[in-house]
Protein backbone atom coordinates (compact mmCIF):
# COMPACT_ATOMS: atom_id res chain seq x y z
CA UNK A 1 0.00 0.00 0.00
CA UNK A 2 1.48 3.40 -1.34
CA UNK A 3 0.19 6.24 0.97
CA UNK A 4 0.74 10.03 0.50
CA UNK A 5 0.46 11.77 3.43
CA UNK A 6 0.21 15.41 3.55
CA UNK A 7 0.12 17.54 7.41
CA UNK A 8 2.72 16.87 9.74
CA UNK A 9 1.39 18.27 12.70
CA UNK A 10 0.81 17.25 16.36
CA UNK A 11 -2.18 14.57 14.69
CA UNK A 12 -0.32 13.84 11.11
CA UNK A 13 3.05 12.80 12.94
CA UNK A 14 2.08 10.04 15.09
CA UNK A 15 -0.26 8.97 12.37
CA UNK A 16 2.32 8.63 9.49
CA UNK A 17 4.37 6.86 12.03
CA UNK A 18 1.34 4.32 12.55
CA UNK A 19 1.56 3.43 8.88
CA UNK A 20 4.74 2.90 8.74
CA UNK A 21 4.81 0.75 11.74
CA UNK A 22 1.90 -1.51 9.49
CA UNK A 23 4.40 -1.79 6.54
CA UNK A 24 3.16 0.61 4.42
CA UNK A 25 4.73 2.75 1.95
CA UNK A 26 4.74 6.08 3.53
CA UNK A 27 5.56 9.38 1.26
CA UNK A 28 5.23 12.41 3.65
CA UNK A 29 5.07 16.33 2.69
CA UNK A 30 4.50 19.26 4.99
CA UNK A 31 5.33 22.89 4.63
CA UNK A 32 7.71 22.73 7.81
CA UNK A 33 10.55 20.63 5.59
CA UNK A 34 11.70 19.60 9.37
CA UNK A 35 8.35 17.84 10.07
CA UNK A 36 8.76 15.65 7.18
CA UNK A 37 12.24 14.99 7.79
CA UNK A 38 11.52 13.78 11.48
CA UNK A 39 9.78 10.66 9.89
CA UNK A 40 12.49 9.83 7.57
CA UNK A 41 14.58 7.56 10.02
CA UNK A 42 11.27 5.40 10.34
CA UNK A 43 11.40 4.68 6.38
CA UNK A 44 9.30 7.31 5.01
CA UNK A 45 10.16 8.93 1.97
CA UNK A 46 10.61 12.49 2.13
CA UNK A 47 8.75 14.59 -1.05
CA UNK A 48 10.05 18.25 -1.75
CA UNK A 49 6.77 18.81 -3.42
CA UNK A 50 3.09 18.13 -3.12
CA UNK A 51 3.56 17.04 -6.60
CA UNK A 52 6.04 14.28 -5.83
CA UNK A 53 4.53 13.61 -2.80
CA UNK A 54 1.18 12.30 -4.59
CA UNK A 55 3.24 11.09 -7.50
CA UNK A 56 2.48 6.68 -8.23
CA UNK A 57 0.35 7.29 -4.84
CA UNK A 58 -2.18 4.23 -4.35
CA UNK A 59 -4.09 6.60 -1.49
CA UNK A 60 -3.65 9.69 -0.29
CA UNK A 61 -4.01 11.26 3.57
CA UNK A 62 -4.64 14.62 4.12
CA UNK A 63 -4.53 16.22 8.12
CA UNK A 64 -5.00 19.67 7.69
CA UNK A 65 -5.69 23.16 10.03
CA UNK A 66 -9.03 24.46 8.69
CA UNK A 67 -11.31 24.32 5.04
CA UNK A 68 -9.26 26.73 3.79
CA UNK A 69 -6.14 24.94 3.35
CA UNK A 70 -7.78 21.58 2.22
CA UNK A 71 -9.79 23.59 -0.52
CA UNK A 72 -6.29 25.48 -1.34
CA UNK A 73 -4.69 21.28 -1.17
CA UNK A 74 -6.90 19.52 -3.06
CA UNK A 75 -8.68 22.30 -5.04
CA UNK A 76 -5.83 24.74 -5.62
CA UNK A 77 -5.31 28.34 -4.70
CA UNK A 78 -6.59 31.98 -6.25
CA UNK A 79 -2.11 32.79 -7.02
CA UNK A 80 -2.37 29.72 -9.74
CA UNK A 81 -1.25 27.28 -7.35
CA UNK A 82 -3.19 23.39 -8.97
CA UNK A 83 -4.50 21.36 -6.66
CA UNK A 84 -3.31 17.66 -6.28
CA UNK A 85 -7.31 16.21 -7.91
CA UNK A 86 -4.91 17.68 -10.96
CA UNK A 87 -1.55 15.83 -9.93
CA UNK A 88 -2.54 12.44 -8.77
CA UNK A 89 -2.69 9.35 -10.99
CA UNK A 90 -6.09 7.75 -12.13
CA UNK A 91 -7.64 5.68 -9.24
CA UNK A 92 -5.80 6.96 -6.41
CA UNK A 93 -7.53 7.22 -3.30
CA UNK A 94 -8.32 10.51 -1.43
CA UNK A 95 -9.04 10.25 2.57
CA UNK A 96 -9.26 13.91 4.11
CA UNK A 97 -8.89 13.61 8.26
CA UNK A 98 -9.06 17.75 9.13
CA UNK A 99 -11.63 18.50 10.90
CA UNK A 100 -13.26 21.44 8.56
CA UNK A 101 -16.84 22.93 7.73
CA UNK A 102 -19.39 20.30 5.70
CA UNK A 103 -19.34 22.64 2.44
CA UNK A 104 -15.87 22.20 2.04
CA UNK A 105 -15.96 18.65 2.02
CA UNK A 106 -18.83 18.29 0.32
CA UNK A 107 -17.00 20.77 -2.37
CA UNK A 108 -13.98 18.67 -2.54
CA UNK A 109 -15.65 15.63 -3.13
CA UNK A 110 -18.13 16.73 -6.01
CA UNK A 111 -14.93 18.29 -8.06
CA UNK A 112 -13.54 14.78 -6.98
CA UNK A 113 -16.04 12.92 -8.41
CA UNK A 114 -15.98 15.20 -11.87
CA UNK A 115 -11.75 13.73 -12.06
CA UNK A 116 -13.45 9.80 -11.56
CA UNK A 117 -11.80 9.94 -8.14
CA UNK A 118 -13.45 8.36 -4.76
CA UNK A 119 -13.11 11.00 -2.12
CA UNK A 120 -14.46 10.67 1.63
CA UNK A 121 -14.00 13.01 4.51
CA UNK A 122 -12.73 11.65 7.96
CA UNK A 123 -12.64 13.58 10.50
CA UNK A 124 -11.20 11.67 14.06
CA UNK A 125 -11.65 11.71 17.55
CA UNK A 126 -9.23 10.76 20.08
CA UNK A 127 -6.42 13.88 20.44
CA UNK A 128 -2.71 13.37 20.18
CA UNK A 129 -2.82 10.54 22.67
CA UNK A 130 -4.96 8.36 20.09
CA UNK A 131 -3.26 9.45 17.35
CA UNK A 132 -0.13 7.85 19.11
CA UNK A 133 -1.67 4.65 20.26
CA UNK A 134 -3.26 4.17 17.27
CA UNK A 135 -6.77 3.85 19.06
CA UNK A 136 -7.97 7.18 16.95
CA UNK A 137 -12.10 7.34 15.96
CA UNK A 138 -12.62 7.76 12.42
CA UNK A 139 -15.91 9.19 11.46
CA UNK A 140 -16.65 8.89 7.45
CA UNK A 141 -18.29 10.74 5.12
CA UNK A 142 -18.57 9.15 1.54
CA UNK A 143 -20.03 6.34 -0.63
CA UNK A 144 -20.58 2.79 0.75
CA UNK A 145 -17.35 1.68 -1.45
CA UNK A 146 -15.93 4.60 -0.56
CA UNK A 147 -16.38 3.40 3.14
CA UNK A 148 -15.16 -0.23 2.74
CA UNK A 149 -11.76 1.09 1.17
CA UNK A 150 -11.31 3.91 3.63
CA UNK A 151 -11.20 1.18 6.30
CA UNK A 152 -8.36 -0.72 4.79
CA UNK A 153 -6.55 2.44 5.33
CA UNK A 154 -7.62 3.62 8.45
CA UNK A 155 -7.49 0.77 10.55
CA UNK A 156 -4.07 0.92 11.01
CA UNK A 157 -4.14 4.25 12.92
CA UNK A 158 -7.35 3.93 14.41
CA UNK A 159 -9.83 1.37 16.55
CA UNK A 160 -13.03 3.13 15.60
CA UNK A 161 -14.11 3.51 12.04
CA UNK A 162 -17.61 4.22 11.75
CA UNK A 163 -19.55 4.91 8.54
CA UNK A 164 -21.98 8.65 9.44
CA UNK A 165 -23.42 8.99 5.92
CA UNK A 166 -22.42 10.88 2.93
CA UNK A 167 -20.11 13.12 1.81
CA UNK A 168 -19.40 16.15 4.56
CA UNK A 169 -21.23 13.70 7.16
CA UNK A 170 -18.22 12.50 8.52
CA UNK A 171 -17.42 16.34 9.43
CA UNK A 172 -21.05 17.27 11.09
CA UNK A 173 -20.74 14.34 12.81
CA UNK A 174 -17.72 15.61 14.24
CA UNK A 175 -18.73 19.09 14.58
CA UNK A 176 -21.58 17.97 16.98
CA UNK A 177 -19.29 15.63 18.58
CA UNK A 178 -17.10 18.44 19.51
CA UNK A 179 -19.84 20.83 20.56
CA UNK A 180 -20.93 18.52 23.33
CA UNK A 181 -16.98 18.15 24.81
CA UNK A 182 -16.81 21.77 24.70
CA UNK A 183 -19.71 21.77 26.96
CA UNK A 184 -19.00 19.32 28.98
CA UNK A 185 -15.80 20.17 29.73
CA UNK A 186 -16.93 23.58 30.63
CA UNK A 187 -19.59 22.22 32.72
CA UNK A 188 -16.90 19.71 34.17
CA UNK A 189 -14.48 22.98 35.22
CA UNK A 190 -17.35 24.49 36.31
CA UNK A 191 -18.86 22.24 38.66
CA UNK A 192 -15.26 21.30 40.02
CA UNK A 193 -14.66 25.07 40.82
CA UNK A 194 -17.64 25.29 42.82
CA UNK A 195 -16.43 22.71 44.26
CA UNK A 196 -13.45 23.82 45.44
CA UNK A 197 -14.79 27.45 46.45
CA UNK A 198 -17.11 25.55 49.05
CA UNK A 199 -14.15 23.52 50.57
CA UNK A 200 -14.64 19.95 48.98
CA UNK A 201 -11.09 18.43 47.45
CA UNK A 202 -11.08 18.22 43.81
CA UNK A 203 -10.14 14.79 44.05
CA UNK A 204 -13.15 13.27 46.71
CA UNK A 205 -15.13 15.52 44.15
CA UNK A 206 -14.37 13.93 41.25
CA UNK A 207 -14.61 10.18 42.32
CA UNK A 208 -18.15 11.36 43.66
CA UNK A 209 -19.25 12.68 40.63
CA UNK A 210 -17.65 9.60 38.85
CA UNK A 211 -19.92 7.41 40.93
CA UNK A 212 -23.05 9.64 40.19
CA UNK A 213 -25.25 11.13 37.42
CA UNK A 214 -21.99 13.84 36.88
CA UNK A 215 -19.98 10.87 35.08
CA UNK A 216 -18.77 12.05 31.56
CA UNK A 217 -15.81 12.17 29.44
CA UNK A 218 -13.63 14.59 30.96
CA UNK A 219 -13.92 13.56 35.21
CA UNK A 220 -12.68 9.94 33.32
CA UNK A 221 -10.11 10.12 31.30
CA UNK A 222 -9.28 13.97 31.05
CA UNK A 223 -9.88 15.73 34.60
CA UNK A 224 -9.23 19.43 33.88
CA UNK A 225 -7.80 20.11 37.52
CA UNK A 226 -4.72 19.47 38.19
CA UNK A 227 -2.80 16.68 40.36
CA UNK A 228 -5.60 14.63 39.90
CA UNK A 229 -5.00 12.42 36.95
CA UNK A 230 -1.23 11.82 36.32
CA UNK A 231 -1.09 11.62 32.84
CA UNK A 232 -4.03 14.29 31.95
CA UNK A 233 -2.57 17.86 30.80
CA UNK A 234 -3.89 19.32 33.09
CA UNK A 235 -0.82 17.64 35.47
CA UNK A 236 1.42 18.92 32.79
CA UNK A 237 0.88 22.17 32.88
CA UNK A 238 -1.57 22.39 30.25
CA UNK A 239 0.77 20.77 27.71
CA UNK A 240 -2.32 19.75 24.61
CA UNK A 241 -3.47 17.56 23.65
CA UNK A 242 -6.03 19.20 21.95
CA UNK A 243 -4.97 22.86 21.86
CA UNK A 244 -7.74 25.18 23.50
CA UNK A 245 -7.94 27.25 19.69
CA UNK A 246 -8.82 24.00 18.27
CA UNK A 247 -12.13 24.03 20.30
CA UNK A 248 -12.53 27.42 19.29
CA UNK A 249 -12.81 26.52 15.92
CA UNK A 250 -14.72 23.45 15.93
CA UNK A 251 -17.16 25.24 18.45
CA UNK A 252 -17.11 27.64 15.69
CA UNK A 253 -17.70 25.26 12.88
CA UNK A 254 -21.06 24.62 15.23
CA UNK A 255 -22.44 27.36 15.25
CA UNK A 256 -21.65 27.98 11.67
CA UNK A 257 -23.99 24.87 10.80
CA UNK A 258 -26.56 25.92 13.46
CA UNK A 259 -26.69 29.25 11.78
CA UNK A 260 -27.55 27.35 8.08
CA UNK A 261 -30.03 25.09 9.66
CA UNK A 262 -31.75 27.80 12.22
CA UNK A 263 -30.66 24.95 15.03
CA UNK A 264 -30.92 26.53 18.50
CA UNK A 265 -27.36 25.87 20.51
CA UNK A 266 -27.21 27.87 23.20
CA UNK A 267 -25.09 25.86 25.52
CA UNK A 268 -22.63 25.64 22.49
CA UNK A 269 -22.69 29.39 22.18
CA UNK A 270 -21.98 30.09 25.45
CA UNK A 271 -18.81 27.74 25.34
CA UNK A 272 -17.53 28.78 22.18
CA UNK A 273 -17.74 32.33 24.22
CA UNK A 274 -15.68 30.80 27.46
CA UNK A 275 -13.29 29.72 25.20
CA UNK A 276 -13.17 32.63 22.76
CA UNK A 277 -12.51 34.44 26.30
CA UNK A 278 -10.20 32.09 27.49
CA UNK A 279 -7.58 31.93 24.42
CA UNK A 280 -7.63 36.18 24.19
CA UNK A 281 -5.95 35.65 27.77
CA UNK A 282 -3.10 33.92 26.09
CA UNK A 283 -3.80 29.95 26.65
CA UNK A 284 -4.68 29.48 22.55
CA UNK A 285 -1.84 27.13 22.08
CA UNK A 286 -2.49 25.24 25.85
CA UNK A 287 -4.96 22.16 25.94
CA UNK A 288 -8.48 23.10 25.88
CA UNK A 289 -9.12 21.71 29.33
CA UNK A 290 -6.66 24.55 30.68
CA UNK A 291 -10.43 25.94 30.87
CA UNK A 292 -10.28 25.12 34.35
CA UNK A 293 -8.23 28.28 35.09
CA UNK A 294 -10.40 30.72 33.41
CA UNK A 295 -12.93 29.59 36.57
CA UNK A 296 -9.99 30.00 38.94
CA UNK A 297 -8.56 33.37 38.19
CA UNK A 298 -11.22 34.95 40.12
CA UNK A 299 -9.75 33.24 43.15
CA UNK A 300 -5.73 34.14 42.58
Amino acid sequence: MKIAFIGLGNMGNPMATNLLKAGCQVTVFDLNQDAAKALEPLGAQVASSLEDAVKGADTVLTMLPAGEHVRAVYLGDHHGGIGLLRMVDKGTFLIDSSTIDPDSARLVAAEAQKQALEFVDAPVSGGVAGAKAGTLTFIVGGTDSGFHQAEKVLKHVGKNIFHAGQAGDGQMAKICNNLMLGILMSGTCEALSLGIDNGLDPKVLSDIMLQSSGRNWALELYNPCPDIMENAPASNNYQPGFMAKLMLKDLGLGIEAATQSQSPIPMGTLARNLYAFHNADGNELRDFSSLFEFYRKPNK
